[in-house]
């Protein structure tokens, strides 16, 4: 079991940070061989369910998601959103935090446990880094583009 933190900071108001990293479609255009697909109505709610979908032809997967919390910002305070994983492959939970920072700034939490079925713990300080890597990089990213 894997288990990692990011925290950032962002020049943007908080429901502005909220709606670019809970846009779930968008992960697709920040995570390398990747597409996103929203098998539920939107807006999105507790039960929301979505697919990442990664890899390359043969060497894909899927990545299914369920919305389980969904606490959006309200009158400037915090927001929270907690996603559970629930593939063949990738196991766990993703919980995602916004709070009010100084200057009108938002101060971004993701904390995320995964598990890769099959895949011995030995292996787990590499797919630490490579998961810190990628979803810091995809989280940076999600904050920039508007």
């Amino acid at each position: 079991m894997v288990n990692f933190l990011l925290q950032r900071t962002a020049p943007l108001p908080i429901d502005e940070a909220w709606r670019r990293l809970t846009e779930w479609s968008r992960h697709a255009d920040v995570v390398p061989l990747t597409r996103v697909t929203v098998l539920t109505d939107p807006p999105t709610h507790e039960g929301t369910v979505f697919v990442a979908r990664s890899g390359f032809g043969p060497l894909s997967f899927d990545d299914p998601m369920e919305v389980t919390v969904w606490e959006p910002p309200r009158d400037g305070g915090a927001g929270r959103c907690r996603l559970v994983k629930h593939g063949r492959v990738v196991l766990g939970w993703a919980e995602l935090e916004v709070h009010p920072g100084p200057g009108g700034r938002t101060r971004v939490v993701w904390h995320e446990e995964l598990r890769i079925r099959g895949l011995p713990s030995l292996f787990d300080p590499l797919v630490r880094r490579a998961s810190r890597a990628v979803f810091g990089r995809a989280v940076n990213s999600l904050l920039r583009r508007p």
